[in-house]
Formats: C-alpha cells, structure tokens, sequence
C-alpha cells in the first residue's frame, strides 16, 4: 500500500512538473490573476526543480514571485526573422515601426502612474518618436498610425503589462473614445530578457549594441565550454523546430554526437517532447502540439496553399525560383477555386499566398529562402507524396 501510494504521488509530482515546464515554454510570463493562475500556481510549487533543470540545462532565469513567473528565455539567434510578434487579434507580423512604438511604450510606462489611459501614453510615445536617432516619423495623425499603436497596447495586454479598466482601442482609432489601463509593474520589471540593461551598452550602431545586451562572458575552463555548448543545443531544441546538424560548428556537433541520447532524454523527461533523429539533424516532436506558435498543416486557404506547396518543393528536391512557385499555386488556385476563398484566383493573388506560405515553411525551418529562390531543407521531405501502391485483391480459393 505504501509503495501503490509513493508511486501515485511520484506520478502526479512528475505530471505536474511536465505541465509547469510546457506552460513556461508555450508563454514565458505568466501571471498570478486571470487565465494563467492554474499553472502560476504549479510553478510556484515546483519551483526549484524547475529553476535547477533551465539553470543547468539552457542558463535561462526563472524569476517566481506573488503576482508573476517568468522564465527568461534568450533567443538562439537574435537575427532570425520567422517568429515576429504579432497583434493578437489579427495576427499581422509586427513591422519597424511598431517595435518601435512598442520599446517607447515600455519607456513610458516605466516612469508612468499606477493608471494610463491610451490618451496620454500615445501623447507621450509621439514626444519619444521625435528623437531624430529614431528615424521615424509619428504623429497620430493618420489613422494607420492609430492602428500600430493599438496593436502595440494590444500585445502589452496580452503580455500582462497593461490590464483594462474601461473604454476601448477601437474607439482611439475613430478618434471618438479612450482607455484607461492599470499599469502591472511587476510583469513590466520582469518583461526584459538580456543579461546586460540597455542603458549600460555603449554602441555606434544597432548591430553593436544588441551584440552588447546579449553577449555572454568568455568560458575560461572545458567545463564552462562544454556548458555553454550544452546550453545552446538544448535551447535550440526546445525552441526551434529543427536543429540541422548543418547549422552547428565543429565542437557543438561533437558535442552533440556524444551527448545526443543525454541531452534529448531529459528534455523528454521534463516536457514530453519526443526526440525524432535524422542524418541530417534532430527535431523535439511534441505529440500534444500545443508548444509552437506555428502549425502545418493548417485549414484555409492558406494553410491548404501552404501544404500544397511544400508537397511541390520536397517533389523538386532541389532549389525553385520564385516565378516557379507563383506559377504552381496560380494553376493550384484555379484547380481548388470551389474550396478555396474567392479572391484566391484573382491575378496576382498568387503572389501573396505563396509569400504566406514560405513564411510558414521558413518558420518550421523547413525551406531556406535567397533572394527569389527557394531551397528545400531535409526536413520537407516528410511533406513528399509517394508513388501509390495498388494492391490487388486475393484470389478466393474455389470450394472444393
């Protein structure tokens, strides 16, 4: 009874630790009130194991306290533009000026009141995009910057930095209402993840400035190498969906060749995710899928496009120019026009539905784009129609 009772017990702490870490991974700031608590509440409980395992295996920061947990991921590669952040309403892929806008926000709100309403912070973000460093221009005049600014207010709220408290965005954008927010300075002070502050980088430029935000001390011993290259691959894994062995130098695929089974087991242990090997690299399937932000395949039109389209590229096996792909979704629009939306078959709708669709496969690391062409990687291969094979049907013995 007591061993029945010790493995019940073992069972639901590892389930719990599974869940905490899932949900740490799909959002890494959660907050203590509203959809998050639940799984606040489990990184709370499960905190210091959780701490221990990013801490040694990936060196990111898990900060807990009363109102947020936040788990300070660092990207594996600050110049990689397929995971933008996005207006959670529309999805649109954020542009300059919005991350502009969204940094300046952050700025104000920073040195703000417990209380905003999205009057003053726009009236001070125009008086930030004055800087002429910026090169931006920003006056709320037009409309289409009322719009970038909201879809920055929006993205604050989903991150938990902003919460309303009355009125709406819409109505900023007419020109005909306002709203005022409560400013969470708890999630605001945890939302940086750099291990230097801004503020303390000196720069000539924006490529040596974010070099200096992100740069970590030089390891001076083969254990501070060794870990810092286990840190890379197991962040990698976790947050990329294909990791080409291609894409490492020589002493991370070294490393990666005898710490492979290691190295995926306990990422496997902690989230679930099951490691599928390949020649060509390794890649964290995770059986619920729920830890992307991007899926295939995908309803729609350009879900169904963007399908279509990697079955054409892993057939080619070999790089496409753009033209080619253009030309194949228009005769795939015409062929599907009864299921697809109907302005898919208009002239040059082609064009931005094959530029969706290659976001999508660049996003999975699944085609690598130059300029006009397009290169299959050996992970689209899975996307590739094979030749039917029509069994006949047996023969019935004759009764004898």
């Amino acid at each position: 009874m007591t061993s029945a009772l010790s493995d019940a017990l073992g069972q639901t702490r590892r389930s719990e630790l599974t869940r905490a870490a899932r949900a740490l991974l799909r959002r890494p700031v959660l907050r203590a009130h509203g959809p998050d608590a639940e799984h606040v509440v489990l990184v709370r409980r499960h905190a210091g194991a959780l701490r221990e395992w990013f801490d040694r295996n990936t060196g990111w920061r898990l900060v807990v306290d009363s109102e947020v947990a936040r788990l300070v991921k660092t990207v594996p590669d600050t110049a990689d533009p397929t995971h933008p952040a996005r207006d959670p309403r529309s999805r649109a892929p954020f542009t300059r000026r919005r991350y502009v806008l969204t940094c300046l926000a952050l700025a104000v709100l920073e040195r703000a009141d417990a209380q905003v309403t999205l009057g003053r912070l726009a009236e001070q973000i125009v008086l930030g995009a004055a800087d002429p460093e910026l090169g931006m221009a920003f006056t709320l005049e037009r409309r289409e910057e009322r719009t970038d600014l909201v879809s920055v207010v929006r993205l604050l709220l989903d991150l938990g930095v902003l919460a309303r408290v009355a009125g709406d965005e819409d109505a900023f954008v007419r020109q005909d209402g306002d709203a005022l927010y409560d400013v969470e300075r708890r999630v605001l002070a945890a939302l940086l993840a750099t291990p230097r502050g801004p503020s303390t980088v000196a720069g000539a430029g924006f490529e040596e400035r974010l070099s200096g935000i992100t740069e970590e001390l030089p390891a001076t011993t083969d254990d501070l190498r060794n870990q810092r290259i286990r840190h890379r691959l197991t962040r990698r894994l976790l947050d990329e969906p294909v990791l080409y062995h291609a894409d490492l130098d020589d002493a991370e695929l070294a490393y990666l060749t005898s710490q492979r089974h290691a190295i995926t087991s306990r990422i496997t242990e902690l989230t679930g995710l099951v490691a599928e090997v390949r020649a060509e690299g390794v890649a964290m399937v995770d059986p619920l899928d729920d830890l992307t932000d991007v899926r295939m395949p995908e309803s729609g039109t350009e879900g169904h496009a963007t399908l279509l389209l990697a079955e054409h590229l892993a057939a080619a096996a070999q790089p496409l120019p753009l033209a080619a792909l253009h030309d194949h979704l228009r005769s795939q629009a015409a062929e599907h026009a009864s299921y697809w939306r109907k302005d898919a078959t208009a002239p040059g709708a082609e064009v931005e539905l094959t530029e969706l669709a290659l976001r999508r496969l660049q996003a999975l690391r699944l085609v690598h784009r130059e300029g006009d062409v397009v290169r299959p990687l050996p992970a689209l291969a899975r996307y590739a129609v094979g030749a039917p094979t029509i069994q006949e049907p047996r023969r019935r013995e004759p009764d004898r």
